[in-house]
Parts: C-alpha cells; structure tokens; sequence
C-alpha cells in the first residue's frame, strides 16, 4: 500500500508518498509561500528529473490539489489514480497530554488538535489545514495523525512536573511535553535494533539541529527530554537560547522596554549560537569562523557542545546506567568535529570514541571502539517512514 506522508507549515507543506511494503520512497517534494505571492511547488520522484511549478496557491487546500496533480502527472507522477493512495499519515506537533501515540483521525481527535493549539499556537492550526485540505480531496481516505509530543507521555510526574503550583498543570496544562518525539523514537528504535534489540536498554538519543533535544530512553519508553511546554528550553540552538533563568525574562523586558512578543522573539529567533556568535545560527559558518580565529564563534560551538554534554550525566543518573548513546539530525549526523567535542571528557562514562569512524558523515554506523562500553552510533533520522509505518500499524488493526 502506498502511504502519502504530510506535514503541514503555515505557508509550506512537505510531503512523500511511501510504498509501506518496501518502505521506498516514490515521491517527495515540497511546496512552499502558500498564501504568499511566488508560491512553488518542487517535486522529485524516483527515476525521473526534478519538477518546478511556479503558481499562486491561495491556501492549503489548493496546495493539496496540485500535490495530487503532480502525483498523477504521466511524466512527473508515480501514479495512475488516487485510489492507489491507501492513507494519508499526518505530522501534527502538539497532542497535549491527551495522546501518547498515533490515531485515525476523528472529530474527538480534531477536537483535541484544535484545543491543544493554545500549546502550539504557530503548528496545530497548520497542521488542521494540512489534515482538512486532504480530507476534502482524498474523501474516503483514512488520515492519520502522528503527535510530536506522543514519545515523551511516558514520562513520569517526577520528569515532566515543573516546580510550580500544582494547577498550573491541572487547569493550564503546564509541565514537560518535550518535542521531535517521532524522531527519538525512530533512532531509539534504530538504535535498539543495533544493540541486537535487548530487553533492557537504556540510550540517549540526540536530535541535533537548529532545533535541537536530547531524550533518555529506558526498556524503549521516554523517560526525561530536554525540551519542555515548549522546544525553547534545553540546550542551546541554533536561534532558541534554551534554558536560561527566569527572571532574565522580566530583567531584560525591563532594560530594553520589550514587549512579550519582542521578547519572545529574542529568545526564539535572536538567541543560541546566532546571538552569542553575532554571525549565523548554520554551524557550518561558525566553523568556518572560527577556524579562520573568530573567538565569538568559538564560544558558541564550545558553550553548545557543553550544553549537550551536561544531559549526559543527568540522564545516565536518572536511568541508573548508560548502554548506548545516538545522534541523528543535521549536526548530529553530519559534524564529525561537534561529536568529538561532545564527547571529550567522558571517559569516565565508559565511552570511547573511534576517531577514524567518527569522521563520517550522514552514515547509520557504530562510531565508538569496539572495547567501548557505552556504544555510540550516528542514525539518520527517518521521521516521515515513522508516521508512514504507524499509519499502516493504525489501519491493520
């Protein structure tokens, strides 16, 4: 059966269409400036050449129809009828602490989308478009919405509980939901299966990125994650600062007579390594940098590896033992140098670092010694064959 995969942006949709049995990809693209003058739409499909259609899209469900169109397309396409799409898996980001795993959308479940838009106010609308915009072209097709937040619903209270009054998460829903769930659990997943799948694990997946977060994973269930209410807090990234004291909040609203928009935006899109840095948030620039002796490049890629390395510690001590550790994501993939950094100094954990392996990149690879005890491995990221297999998983039963 072939499984069309969406994840819906305000003004962008992604999309592949995946054969569920082989697990290839037939066809992937993406369209981008809906609503906004100059929409386009770039589409690859395997065996044939990359296809650009510059159109006004005025919203998400005109978007759709040309997605579909495309698909059909006799010499851009890779299929011959809609009804060769069997389902359609959904990206949505926040379920709240109503879902801890995937469901066939229904109106109780786009109900709780719509109410938990208060906790992802820039996405859940979005992804609503994304999830109506099929529905009324694909009519009959089941959809299906695959959380974001779902992996971390097995937290317990001691981990996703902040140290505020207890209402603020009985009446507004405060408390840790962290993010990139569908990610952890696919390199988790991965990473168990390299481990020759033990019963008892306990890894540390890290999803590094501009956005980045780290997760402890026991006997398969999320345990701890970095990012919380929402994907501000944590490490420090590419714009978003992470956790910082609270009180700078008021203290710098104060001084530089912010409103609680401007200062949202300074701690979204003005901080991390783009404001330590004064440069760029792409580490490949601040390598650059500060190889070429940019000491304020320097001390961000050093201040972002240390905020990593901390969680280390912390979440071997709440899972009592680490066995495995794996990065996925952009940097976590693909920095050699930023692994290494990341990892300097905790040998004391058991971990040794193969130099030589450590110097690939983008490569599903062991990149630990061999007479390492904690085990270390790069797995890229397969987010959308995620929500391809849970929609299959979902429509077997």
């Amino acid at each position: 059966m072939d499984v069309l995969v969406i994840n819906a942006g305000s003004s962008s949709l992604k999309y592949q269409l995946i054969d569920a049995d082989s697990e290839n990809v037939l066809a992937k693209g993406i369209v981008e400036r809906i609503g906004i003058p100059h929409s386009v739409l770039k589409h690859t499909a395997e065996g044939k050449e990359k296809y650009i259609v510059e159109k006004e899209l005025s919203n998400h469900r005109v978007a759709v129809e040309l997605m579909l169109k495309v698909l059909l397309d006799d010499k851009y396409g890779v299929i011959k009828d809609l009804k060769e799409i069997s389902a359609v898996g959904h990206r949505v980001l926040h379920g709240g602490p109503d879902f801890s795993d995937s469901q066939i959308v229904t109106e109780p479940v786009l109900k709780a989308i719509k109410d938990n838009i208060v906790l992802g106010p820039l996405h859940n609308p979005a992804n609503l478009m994304g999830i109506k915009a099929c529905t009324e072209a694909m009519p009959g097709v089941p959809q299906v919405a695959v959380f974001d937040t779902a992996f971390g619903q097995t937290m317990p209270p001691r981990a996703y509980l902040y140290g505020l009054p207890y209402e603020a998460y009985t009446k507004h829903k405060v408390r840790r939901y962290g993010f990139h769930g569908t990610s952890h659990r696919y390199v988790s997943m991965s990473a168990a299966e390299l481990m020759g799948n033990p019963e008892h694990l306990k890894l540390i997946t890290c999803h590094l990125g501009n956005g980045s977060s780290l997760s402890a994973v026991k006997d398969g269930k999320c345990v701890d994650t970095s990012m919380g209410l929402t994907p501000l807090e944590g490490v420090i990234m590419g714009t978003r600062c992470g956790s910082i004291d609270p009180a700078i909040v008021k203290y710098m609203m104060e001084r530089e007579n912010m409103t609680i928009e401007e200062m949202d935006t300074y701690m979204n899109k003005k901080s991390g390594v783009l404001g330590l840095s004064g440069i760029s948030s792409d580490f490949r620039d601040l390598s650059s940098a500060a190889e070429e002796g940019n000491e304020r490049a320097k001390m961000a890629l050093e201040a972002f590896a240390y905020s990593v390395k901390k969680y280390f510690g912390a979440y071997s001590a709440a899972m009592g033992g680490l066995d495995c550790i794996a990065f996925t994501a952009g940097i976590g993939e693909n920095d050699p140098e930023m692994r290494a950094n990341i990892m300097d100094g905790l040998e004391f954990l058991g971990i040794e670092l193969d130099p030589e392996k450590n110097s690939h990149r983008g490569v599903k690879m062991e990149i630990s010694k061999s007479s390492s005890k904690v085990k270390v491995f790069v797995i890229p990221t397969n987010e959308e064959l995620m929500i391809a297999r849970d929609t299959v998983k979902l429509l077997s039963k």
